[in-house]
């Protein structure tokens, strides 16, 4: 039997184009950096065994090897940070 209609729908508001985009994690620079190489060597491979190459890939680095993706996480927030405060004193003028 389907369920009635409530009528009672909430609507999400609209994200704003200009704000600030999130910062990206150290692994997501890591995925962008080493898809490229990953696709090539398994090019039978589809986008979720990608994937799953990439985390593996992830998970056995050492701290050393993260190392330089975890900086550009750390300057990504730095990023955020100051476009999130230029976004909101804009927003309360």
């Amino acid at each position: 039997m389907p369920k009635a209609a409530s009528g009672t729908r909430t609507k999400r508001a609209r994200k704003n184009p200009n704000a600030p985009k999130r910062p990206m994690s150290a692994y997501m620079f890591f995925a962008n950096a080493q898809r490229d190489t990953v696709r090539a060597e398994n090019p039978e491979a589809t986008f979720g065994q990608i994937g799953k190459l990439l985390g593996e890939r992830w998970r056995g680095m050492t701290s050393d090897d993260k190392k330089p993706y975890e900086e550009m996480n750390v300057k990504d927030k730095r990023r955020y940070e100051t476009e999130k405060k230029a976004y909101e004193q804009l927003g309360s003028i």
